[in-house]
């Protein structure tokens, strides 16, 4: 699941955040949301929907041309089984594919294979697609898969295959049987995910460091040119398997760390598409006569985490106060202009029994916030630093929001701001008080989320909080094992909503998957992690 995980955007370090008088904090919430109704007019035509130029595009495809796709992060490993952020899993993905995959709207079906399920969830039988090749040309046999999913079960990473997997044989000429020791009703879920792509045996003969320097997949697309520090290009696989696709003959990952200059070069038509657009520039860029906003729904939650190994966010009063303290509605209007949904509970509602619509919040109450406060150990309230990646300027307007409003109930908080680069490292290591970051699903099961966000002994320890609750770590397990139905819709409601009552951290809203192109691009189709099906994507007139 990317990842749940971190999704942070690598730009420039930025100059700390001033503080504000809090009297200013409902002034600027008050003006934001007087724009909020203009912005959301712009924006209704796709809101929330497919990309405009995807799914009703009525045109033939055209084949040629080389798209060049802005990212405010350069591609530094494109080892599947060991990355998790999205700079990284976007690039993989284009070259590596799983067995199973999700479509658009999370919906999980074949993809390089076929596969039979037995009545008692425990063999899994999967047949690879007729003439499979890599991008070299070689066949794509069982013995590929069965080394893939080894290597993968060995390596573990930031998103493991932790079903109970109790062997993964070759069955035939082109068969698979995977069996579990236990039924896992995740499993196909997790296969579908981007770390879970199927490489040659052996690396193909190459060493391991050699292999992923020039990787070779069954994806659309294959690397042509890398700077580890800079741009990544692909060239069009031509042993791909969907016949006819990609429509492309090159894809272009180019780095432009600054999101101005990104829809700047994009207006200018000097790249075709853009990864990433504010949200307090959405409306402007969809308004443009030379550019087309994708706005859709996604699998991410902005959120503000706590480290619960310090003393004062080890209380429950003390998180609970803050979660009174804020007002997460007035957040949404002030910093997502009609882009994002208020989140109440911590599973998006584009994932399966998000309890979003039940859960109840500890809403915005500053007497309630007090009066918790008062309870806990710092009933006088503390100092503490609130981490946020420096270059986003939207976290950094949410940690004014945080600051001011803290204020209210005697906590000072002082604003750091990090390089990307060193923010990561710094609550890798638990070095921090509390910190915005958000939470982002590779898969449409909730396993997924719930376990990278609280699993005390999963790859991230609970999202890097150690946040642990016996009964939540019982509920998970159960959650694992039951068959999809009412039964374990309960489970993960129930897990929403202790979490939402013990607060290790705080859902804030649901943003969408914001991305444009020029007018030129057609079938332009995003996933709900967030990633691209750039083998449907083409030019008008071929790039011509």
């Amino acid at each position: 699941m990317r990842r749940a995980s971190a999704r942070s955007r690598i730009a420039p370090r930025g100059a700390p955040v001033p503080r504000q008088p809090h009297t200013e904090t409902r002034r600027r919430l008050a003006l934001a949301t007087a724009s909020l109704a203009a912005a959301a007019l712009l924006l209704s035509a796709c809101a929330g929907g497919a990309s405009p130029q995807g799914e009703g595009d009525s045109a033939t495809p055209v084949t040629g041309g080389t798209l060049t796709f802005g990212r405010v992060a350069s591609v530094n490993d494109l080892d599947l089984n060991q990355q998790i952020t999205a700079n990284n899993a976007f690039a993989i993905d284009k070259i590596f594919e799983p067995l199973v995959a999700f479509d658009e709207h999370g919906e999980i079906g074949p993809w390089l294979a076929e596969y039979d399920e037995s009545d008692d969830g425990l063999v899994y039988t999967f047949t690879l697609r007729e003439g499979l090749a890599f991008s070299n040309g070689d066949d794509v046999t069982p013995d590929d898969v069965v080394f893939s999913l080894n290597r993968h079960l060995e390596v573990g990473g930031p998103l493991p295959l932790t079903a109970p997997i109790a062997s993964i044989e070759a069955t035939g000429e082109r068969e698979v049987t995977i069996t579990l020791e236990t039924p896992y009703t995740p499993f196909l879920s997790e296969l579908s995910g981007f770390s879970n792509g199927i490489l040659p045996a052996d690396f193909g003969g190459a060493t391991e460091e050699e292999f992923f320097q020039n990787p070779v997949g069954t994806g659309p697309f294959a690397v042509d040119e890398w700077d580890p520090n800079g741009d990544i290009s692909f060239v069009k696989n031509e042993h791909y398997w969907q016949e006819g696709k990609p429509y492309l003959d090159g894809l272009v990952y180019k780095f432009i760390a600054d999101d101005t200059q990104l829809r700047q070069q994009l207006a200018a038509g000097q790249i075709d598409a853009i990864d990433t657009v504010p949200a307090a520039n959405a409306a402007e860029v969809d308004a443009a006569a030379d550019t087309v906003l994708s706005q859709t729904d996604g699998w991410s939650t902005e959120q503000i985490f706590f480290n619960t190994q310090r003393e004062q966010f080890a209380d429950p009063h003390v998180r609970r106060a803050i979660a009174h303290a804020l007002d997460r509605e007035g957040i949404t209007s002030a910093t997502t202009f009609g882009t994002a949904e208020v989140a109440n509970a911590l599973l998006p509602p584009t994932i399966t029994y998000s309890a979003n619509d039940t859960v109840e919040a500890l809403d915005f109450d500053v007497d309630a916030a007090k009066a918790e406060l008062a309870q806990s150990a710092y009933p006088d309230g503390f100092e503490t630093t609130l981490l946020i990646a420096s270059g986003n300027s939207q976290r950094a307007q949410i940690a004014q929001i945080v600051q001011e409003s803290l204020a209210q109930i005697g906590i000072d908080v002082e604003i750091e701001q990090l390089d990307i680069a060193v923010f990561r490292e710094r609550f890798f290591a638990y070095d921090y008080d509390f910190m915005i970051n958000s939470g982002q699903s590779d898969a449409p099961d909730p396993n997924g989320f719930i376990t990278f966000q609280a699993d005390p002994e999963g790859f991230s320890k609970s999202y890097w909080t150690h946040y642990t609750d016996d009964r939540v770590t019982e509920l998970m397990h159960e959650g694992r094992t039951m068959p999809a139905g009412d039964e374990r819709e309960a489970v993960y409601r129930e897990i929403q909503q202790i979490l939402a009552d013990d607060a290790p951290y705080i859902p804030l809203f649901f943003p969408a998957n914001l991305k444009a192109t020029t007018g030129d691009v057609h079938g332009f189709t995003v996933l709900p992690n967030s990633s691209v099906r750039f083998e449907d994507v083409w030019l008008t007139g071929g790039g011509q």
